[in-house]
């Protein structure tokens, strides 16, 4: 059955930019090492990028900053749209600068223009595009609406940013068979709202949903706090159809909720950052709404007693549909600042939930209760119906606008450890907030030892600024240290690509490189981003 309600095409609007680099090479993978160009500095904090592009776009001013493109390929854009057949002709096309400035940034806060913006309609559309600035090594950055907070959807080496804003439909809801159609711009919200009079949901909810689109959700492996039980963007995608940076349409996986028919393509996309192909459709896995839900709300004297518990939660039969965790730090922002009622001994804070149906539901939060108790525990609150539970979840809610009364400026990394080491992050990271003079507040999903680790520093002070690079260099060497890795859903991007080689060893980034360099053999597609120089 076709969902008679889908997505209205609306304009992007997410942060801002302007940069780039060169991207000719005979190879494909020293192609993308070379992205972008000496001098760009893709460090993990709000940053301009300012180097134009010599390699796509005639000379004209970009962004009204009055400054030219120098040794740009005059006509590249004209030559890319001529070149396209007849049938993408319809396809929306924006050269104007002020337009263009729209997309040209994410919520990373970094910068860089594109050369061109398409907003296709159609797959035909996306291939023909493709196709065509694979002819004239054209860099194809693929954006959804900009919420990334690493920089992925910004257009380093300029060349075209393809918004799928435009290609924004639930093409079939399929109940029978738990799945759902869809095309790459449809919102999570809209998505959700569309299900729930099926009786359904897709889990991935990230606090964004309201605004971020279902192929961004995927470029990344999006999680939230649903991960926990039901899994990230990648355990709830059955089969998907993109366009290969070589220009292909490719059809990878089933809707079937089984198969072992050749390698799984469709898991090795989700989570690619738009690097290897651009998703034009995807047949999501759906799971059943819960008839009810229950939150507890546990407050403990420190953070090794709300660690210690995190581990006692897991280890039991019963999983949690949400374990979201706050240090000591955040419990007093959002007591002091965000106005929360919280004791004033809270160390450390458990927000847990349970689903099901009416018969088990209560044996199931039960089980949780006794395992949320023991040493530490200062008080435990649970909520029987709606109303109680967003009391509960009023203390996280107050947290984001709070943490700006520290600074005006924000790192959110989301780096993520095994569950058991987790107070070891958290006293790690406090540690080095001491040694560079700077505050820092780490919450997030504990259940999969997932934390948002937030530096606060004023992006004005050029001291903070490097004091703030510095301290986030060492969070990545700590969470890996801890037999953890540098992002459970927020992607790598730019700010994270120059760690890889600590969270990943040599031979199994030659293997990713050589996986850029079969998908996309000319390396245009969201070049300068996820593997590193």
């Amino acid at each position: 059955m076709r969902s008679g309600t889908a997505a209205p095409a609306t304009r992007c609007c997410s942060p801002r930019s302007w940069a780039r680099s060169p991207h000719r090479s005979t190879a494909a993978c020293a192609r993308n090492r070379r992205w972008p160009r000496p001098g760009y500095s893709p460090a993990p904090f709000p940053t301009r990028c300012s180097t134009p592009s010599p390699t796509v776009a005639s000379a004209w001013r970009c962004g009204g900053r009055g400054r030219r493109h120098a040794n740009s390929r005059p006509g590249v854009r004209s030559r890319c749209r001529r070149s396209a057949p007849a049938s993408s002709a319809s396809a929306a096309w924006r050269t104007d600068p002020a337009e263009r400035l729209t997309y040209a940034y994410d919520n990373s806060r970094r910068e860089a223009l594109p050369d061109a913006v398409a907003l296709p309609t159609d797959a035909a559309q996306v291939l023909a595009l493709v196709r065509a600035c694979r002819r004239h090594r054209v860099p194809v950055v693929a954006r959804g609406r900009g919420t990334n907070t690493t920089g992925a959807a910004v257009p380093v080496a300029g060349g075209v940013a393809v918004s799928f804003e435009r290609m924004n439909r639930i093409l079939q809801i399929r109940p029978g068979d738990r799945c759902a159609v869809v095309e790459p711009g449809v919102l999570n919200g809209d998505l959700q709202a569309a299900l729930r009079a099926h009786g359904l949901f897709w889990p991935p909810d990230p606090t964004s949903a309201s605004y971020c689109t279902i192929g961004g959700n995927l470029a990344c492996n999006a999680g939230g706090p649903r991960a926990v039980k039901y899994g990230a963007s990648r355990d709830n995608v059955l089969a998907l159809t993109a366009v290969s940076g070589g220009g292909e349409l490719i059809r990878c996986g089933s809707a079937t909720t089984k198969g072992s028919t050749g390698y799984d393509l469709q898991r090795l996309l989700v989570g690619s950052e738009g690097t290897l192909a651009l998703i034009v459709e995807a047949t999501l896995r759906l799971v059943p709404l819960p008839p009810e839900r229950r939150a507890v709300r546990a407050i403990y004297r420190d953070v090794a007693s709300a660690a210690q518990a995190v581990a006692r939660l897991m280890a039991q039969p019963v999983t949690p549909s949400m374990l979201e965790f706050m240090d000591h730090h955040a419990v007093r922002l959002a007591r002091d600042v965000g106005g929360a009622r919280l004791p004033a001994d809270a160390g450390a804070l458990l927000m847990i939930e349970a689903d099901g149906d009416a018969d088990t539901l209560p044996a199931a939060l039960a089980a949780l209760i006794r395992a949320a108790g023991g040493d530490g525990l200062v008080s435990l609150d649970a909520a029987e119906d709606e109303t109680a539970r967003a009391a509960l979840w009023a203390a996280r809610k107050a947290l984001s606008p709070a943490l700006r009364t520290l600074a005006p400026g924000k790192i959110n990394e989301d780096v993520v450890v095994p569950v058991s080491r987790i107070p070891d992050l958290v006293e790690g990271v406090q540690r080095l907030a001491d040694e560079f003079a700077l505050p820092i507040v780490c919450f997030g999903h504990a259940g999969n030892g997932n934390l948002h680790v937030n530096l606060m520093y004023d992006p004005a002070d050029d001291d903070q600024r490097a004091r703030a690079q510095a301290a986030m260099a060492r969070v990545f060497a700590l969470a890996v240290a801890l037999g953890g890795t540098l992002s459970g859903e927020h992607g790598i991007g730019l700010a994270k690509r120059e760690f890889m080689p600590q969270a990943i060893d040599a031979p199994t980034l030659a293997l990713m490189r050589a996986i850029k360099a079969q998908f996309d053999p000319d390396g245009i597609l969201n070049p300068g981003k996820l593997l590193p120089p």
